[in-house]
């Protein structure tokens, strides 16, 4: 597996998914059923696709993001701020019919997600006809990174614009409800990012996360099917990865987690940014375990200052 990417300054990561407004509660103590339980909440901009894009932005990648957002508020000032971090917004697709999608979860006083609700019904509006329309996007593209919010429909046009314009794809399963999605495609892909749950459903039998052993023949078995590069994020026991060539684990660093949200969203779009600037998947992952820390750290989806130097910092040896 030595893939050579289209790297050129001007060839950016095609990055096709779903954008939003999160609301996050963090509980200041044990949930109380059926009654009002104090919490810090605080609201940002999420979306798994929109995460990645901004997080590429922020390391300095080229990014055009496509994406659908209602003809809201939410909606305008979600693309200023993709406008202001460097995102290239021409091609989002704004609909009358739905409102900006949006995320709640409720996290635990120790930084675990208790349980979350998303609406993304704006994605239905992003139809294979938009994508067709705009085929040469994916042909200036170095890689297509795609969540699996997008229809069954719109997910194979994804791929088979993809495959003609034969630039590599990533996919994030996104959830255990979506990740079947990707089923038919695993050997069309060169990066696939399951957390440990969605791997289980690709391999049909659960595994512990807290024995990378156990997750990184996982991650064996998905190469085994045809993608590239395999990468499992197993939460707080951190990182498996494999390909043809090589396969690991990289531990979680100890950080006091503030907010999950999002970093898994930073670990996978480090990861494309160093595979683009030519790192082997070994030091890629690294790096992007380090994206993930600074992101738990930070309360939002998002860190603003994010930057190679800063993940060089507190880089895992």
């Amino acid at each position: 597996m030595n893939q050579i990417y289209n790297s050129a300054p001007e060839c950016p990561v095609l990055v096709i998914g779903a954008s939003g407004v999160d609301l996050i509660g963090k509980l200041k103590g044990e949930i109380r059923q059926n009654a009002s339980n104090p919490a810090r909440i605080r609201s940002s901009f999420g979306g798994t696709a929109r995460n990645v894009a901004e997080n590429l932005a922020r390391l300095g990648q080229a990014v055009k993001l496509i994406t659908v957002i209602g003809e809201d508020h939410a909606g305008n000032e979600l693309l200023n701020q993709l406008d202001e971090a460097g995102v290239d917004t021409c091609e989002v697709l704004r609909t009358p019919d739905h409102a900006t999608g949006s995320y709640v979860g409720v996290v635990k006083a120790n930084g675990v997600i208790h349980f979350a609700m998303d609406d993304m019904h704006a994605m239905t509006a992003l139809t294979p006809g938009y994508l067709k329309e705009r085929s040469d996007l994916f042909k200036e593209a170095s890689m297509v990174y795609v969540d699996t919010n997008l229809s069954s429909e719109t997910l194979r046009t994804t791929m088979s614009l993809a495959r003609r314009a034969k630039v590599p794809v990533c996919a994030d399963p996104t959830s255990t409800t979506l990740a079947n999605r990707l089923r038919p495609y695993l050997n069309r892909l060169h990066l696939i990012t399951p957390n440990s749950n969605e791997a289980a459903i690709f391999c049909e039998q659960p595994f512990e996360a807290a024995r990378s052993h156990q997750a990184i023949k996982v991650a064996k078995f998905l190469v085994g099917q045809g993608v590239d590069m395999v990468l499992i994020a197993l939460a707080e026991f951190g990182v498996v990865y494999a390909s043809s060539e090589t396969s690991g684990h990289i531990p979680a660093l100890r950080t006091k987690i503030l907010d999950p949200t999002g970093s898994g969203d930073a670990l996978n779009a480090t990861v494309i940014f160093a595979l683009l600037n030519g790192l082997s998947l070994d030091e890629a992952v690294r790096l992007g375990v380090s994206a993930a820390s600074l992101t738990l750290r930070h309360s939002g989806s998002v860190v603003p200052n994010l930057s190679l130097e800063l993940l060089y910092d507190q880089l895992v040896i």
